[in-house]
């Protein structure tokens, strides 16, 4: 075979190409993280906790229950698990962890109480 000719055979093969799997690219990885960060965790409540609420009367506002979901989900980003939630009428422990509230109970109920398995407390004026 003519050198020439193999030469020039090779330059005209296709270079390879490197597949790709569906990456996102940098910005919208950025924006991806930053939305999931940002996304407000929903609580859960316990059919226990419903309970309790229901027979001692215990009303959350929507506004309140919002604010306990930002600060649990803020609990949760340093590492909380579990977490005791003080507010002016009511005590709950919540699983940070699992994004469930676990118990409630009145402020003067919980004044009583020993809390164990706790590793962050949260107090909302």
């Amino acid at each position: 075979m003519d050198p020439r000719i193999y030469a020039q055979s090779l330059h005209t093969l296709p270079k390879p190409t490197r597949k790709t799997v569906n990456q996102p690219k940098n910005n919208q990885f950025h924006h991806l993280l930053h939305d999931e960060m940002s996304r407000t965790t929903e609580l859960k409540v316990s059919k226990h906790a419903q309970q309790r609420m229901d027979v001692r009367g215990i009303e959350i506002p929507e506004e309140k229950w919002l604010t306990i979901q930002e600060k649990v989900k803020e609990a949760k980003q340093k590492g909380v698990t579990d977490s005791l939630v003080i507010t002016d009428d009511a005590t709950l422990v919540v699983s940070a962890k699992n994004d469930t509230v676990i118990t409630v109970m009145n402020r003067e109920e919980a004044q009583s109480q020993i809390f164990t398995n706790i590793n962050g407390t949260i107090i909302i004026d």
